[in-house]
Parts: C-alpha cells; structure tokens; sequence
C-alpha cells in the first residue's frame, strides 16, 4: 500500500513515541475513533504497524528492517526532495558510491541527466536506473545478490570498493541515535559501508527525519565520519546542536 498522507503521520508519530492509544489518534488529527481503526488496520495489514488492544505500536525491532516495497512506500514524497537536493550538488564530472537503499536509488533518478559521472555501486536498482543515462560510467560491485532489495553484500564487495577513491560516497542508514551513532541491520551491509566510508573525499549521508532515533543492532560510524547530511524535516533534539559540533552540513530539502 501507499500511505496517505494522514497514515504517513500516524506512522512518524508512532516512531517518535513507540506506540499510542487510538484514542490519542483521534484527538491528535481530529477525527474519529473508527477513522483511525481503519487507518490503523491498514497499516496493520501492510506489515507498517502492530495492533494491539485499544493502540497502535511500532513493528521494528532492532534486529530485522521492514520490507524493502514498504520502505519504498514510505516517505516518498521526502525521499524524493533529499534526491532532488543531492542531485543539485553533485557537481558534473565527478565520482561517486552509491550503496544500499530506497533513497539512494531516488537520487539515482534525479542523476539522469548529470554528465560524466563515474558511478560506483553495490545496488542492482540504482545500476538498473543510471544504466539509461548514457553519460555515465557505471561500475558494478561484486558479491552475493540480497535477493530482497538487490543489493550486493559480502567480503568480496568490500575488497571491491576498496580499489577506489571516489569524489563523493553516499550511503543511506536505518537509524541514528542521540549520541550520534550510525546502525543498520545487516552486518554485511554495514561492512561494505565502513569501505565506503574510507575511500570517500566527503561523505554524504541521505536519510528521511524517521531514522532519528530508531534503533538498529549494528553500529556502522558516527556522524562525526559525515561531511555533509540530507533530510527532509529539520533533526529533532539533540541532533542538530550534534551535527553542529561534529562540523556537518545539514540540508533540509524543501
């Protein structure tokens, strides 16, 4: 499914919280009890939330991300501004890593039509997408195939990455914590992102505002590692005064 735009808020308020009553809901966005069960049954259905008597909860764990088509799902409208505000500062001519993710591959799309990339990638659909700009020189990480989302994941894509020094890694991420803490799920995944991170000039971190402060098993950096950061609603507290210390960019995409 597609979230509407009152289910899209509904889920952001239950990342922010953990879970809520339904009857919280209703008061929250003004509409009635039996508007929210549907809306809360939906998302039930979708595997984008729990039910449990009287409330609502998260379905993420620490341990297991949802689904790659939910994530695609999820906060499209927000991905698709950070794509547009990455692609705006990807100057012509450059290099780049694209690794894993639903918003990298956003911006993959928005890089249609840049001039003389070199683009380096361990995602199946970002390739899939930049293979129809003619522009540009795509190379393709080796490894085992993530049949889920198509990315390419193990010790021979890290030994790949790491015959590269690009102009501009990008890596999206599934949580950050309030002590500035980068984590994923997968810990072959966050392996072939510490490669990205060190043979990188800049570092650039895409990521929609519902991973402040989700949690996630495996500890990939720090933002400390970032040169600049994408979102689409400024950070919660702590983290912009967090990024202000660490010396990182923050871009609001608007």
């Amino acid at each position: 499914m597609t979230p509407n735009p009152r289910q899209v808020q509904l889920l952001e308020a239950l990342r922010a919280q953990g879970s809520l009553t339904v009857e919280a809901l209703a008061e929250r966005f003004g509409v009635t009890l039996q508007t929210v069960r549907r809306d809360v049954q939906r998302l039930a259905e979708a595997g984008l939330a729990v039910r449990f008597h009287g409330g609502v909860r998260t379905p993420g764990s620490t341990t297991e991300n949802i689904a790659y088509r939910q994530r695609q799902a999820l906060q499209a409208e927000g991905k698709s501004r950070i794509a547009r505000a990455i692609a705006a500062r990807v100057p012509q001519g450059c290099s780049l890593i694209l690794n894993i993710g639903t918003t990298t591959e956003a911006v993959a799309r928005e890089l249609l039509h840049h001039r003389g990339l070199r683009v380096i990638t361990n995602n199946l659909n970002v390739a899939a997408i930049l293979c129809d700009n003619p522009d540009c020189e795509l190379i393709v990480a080796g490894g085992v195939v993530r049949a889920r989302d198509r990315g390419i994941v193990g010790e021979a894509t890290v030994d790949f990455i790491r015959q590269f020094k690009v102009d501009i890694g990008l890596i999206g991420i599934s949580g950050i914590e309030p002590d500035g803490t980068l984590r994923d799920y997968d810990y072959r995944e966050v392996k072939v992102a510490r490669a990205i991170l060190e043979h990188s000039r800049e570092v650039w971190l895409a990521t929609d505002a519902s991973k402040f402060n989700r949690p996630a098993m495996v500890e990939l950096g720090h933002v400390r590692q970032l040169d600049r950061l994408f979102t689409d609603a400024p950070p919660p507290p702590p983290f912009a005064l967090l990024l202000e210390e660490a010396g990182v960019e923050c871009v609001v995409a608007g």
